[in-house]
């Protein structure tokens, strides 16, 4: 199976979770790690920007690598995946949890 249809089946089946366990609109949290550098860190918050997301970051142990938890008001369950869609698009090395 290739990698595409790995991803889209992740996809649909998150989507489907987010219809069973949440009321939407909702808060979501999304969470990911990138290199600890201050472009991958600004390039991920800005992809937030102007939607009221809090952002909190957090530096590992070595300053290696930064976890970043974002929490957001999204409208449905689509537009949560098509965040993280943007963001694997845009943000080089990101890895979603």
């Amino acid at each position: 199976m290739n990698d595409d249809k790995k991803t889209e089946e992740f996809y649909e089946k998150l989507k489907s979770q987010l219809y069973d366990t949440s009321t939407w609109p909702s808060e979501y949290l999304y969470k990911f790690i990138v290199k600890s550098e201050v472009n991958k860190v600004q390039e991920l918050e800005e992809l937030f920007n102007h939607l009221g997301a809090v952002i909190k970051t957090t530096e590992s142990k070595n300053g290696t690598y930064t976890s970043v938890s974002i929490s957001v008001k999204m409208e449905s369950p689509e537009l949560v995946i098509e965040k993280y869609k943007e963001v694997a698009e845009k943000v080089e090395g990101v890895i979603s949890l």
